[in-house]
This record gives C-alpha cells, structure tokens and sequence, in this order.
C-alpha cells in the first residue's frame, strides 16, 4: 500500500506543478520517477512519453498510467493516473470558479504572460535534454531533421509522424544502415 500512496503522491506533485503540457512535465518526470523513486530508467520515461504522445488521450495520464502499471501493476495504473489528475481537477474546478471575475485586471494578464514565457524555457530545456538521451547517431539526427521539417512544413498529424518515423528506425536497423552510435 505504501508503494501505491506513494506513485500516488510523485504524480500529485508532477501534476501540481506541470504547466503548459505534457512537455513541461518532463524534467518532474526524470527528477521524480528516474532520479528519486527509480520507477523507470530515462529511456523508458523517453518511450512511455512518446508512446504517450502517440496513444489517445493526455501525454501525462498516458505516461503515468505506464509507470504505474510498470511498478504496480493495474493499481498502480489508477493511482498514478489518479495522482496525475487530482490536482488538476482541483486547480481548474478553482480558476474556472474565480477567473471570470478578476481574467480582465492587468495584473492577472501579466501574469499569464509571465507563465507562458516560463513554460517555454521548461518545454525547450525538455527538448534539449530528450535530443541529447535520442540523437545517438547520423540515422537518429537524419529522423529528426526530417521529423521536424515534416512537423514545420506539411499537414501531416504528429501522430502519423511518430509512426512514420518508428517505421524508419526499424527500416534503417533491418537494412543495417547505422550512423556509429555515440559513446
């Protein structure tokens, strides 16, 4: 039970303190689950994220339920799960409660402003340290550019991408084409 309160709890703070996404939650997820509980290792955080990503649904109940079904089974699916959204419930139920009243003061427009600009630094510094444990070679750093240019320049659903390019990364490893992975 106490491993259960306790995938509970990690995931009420992660979801407590994630704004702005999936993305966001990211560096909380490798201090929490990696670093703190040793739940799962970073490439695992690194795949239940992107299958997360790709699956229907919330990117951070998607990955908590993964790692708490790893740890604890299905029970420790709902209480991650429960854990991720809990405070989320109760922060929304709040701002939706009180926001109409004070959304036009300019205090609370700067401060949005002043949050928005914060989830940008968090979201890049995800990315950088995502690019750094996923670009490990030449084919790797070729899926990503076209990834990105794919995502930039056409109409193509990002979840279609991810599958394209899994597809490329089994392609590359049967044809045995590598890029000498890094050490």
């Amino acid at each position: 039970m106490k491993e259960l309160l306790n995938l509970f709890m990690a995931f009420a703070r992660i979801g407590a303190f994630t704004f702005g996404g999936g993305y966001a939650m990211l560096p909380m997820l490798q201090k929490e689950v990696v670093e703190k509980y040793h739940w799962a290792t970073e490439d695992e955080i690194m795949d239940y994220f992107a299958i997360g990503q790709c699956t229907p649904g919330i990117i951070a109940v998607n990955t908590a339920t993964f790692v708490g079904y790893k740890t604890r089974g299905i029970l420790g699916g709902i209480f991650a799960t429960l854990g991720i959204i809990t405070p989320s419930i109760i922060i929304i139920t709040l701002i939706a409660a009180f926001l109409k009243n004070f959304a036009d003061l300019p205090v609370v427009k700067y401060a949005f402003n002043g949050i928005r600009a914060c989830v940008c630094v968090l979201i890049f510094n995800a990315v950088s340290k995502l690019a750094k444990k996923s670009v490990v070679d030449k084919v790797c750093l070729g899926i990503c550019i076209v990834v990105l240019l794919l995502s930039l320049f056409s109409p193509l659903s990002p979840a279609l991408i991810v599958v394209l390019a899994g597809f490329a990364g089994v392609l590359f490893k049967r044809t045995g084409i590598t890029g000498g992975e890094k050490k």
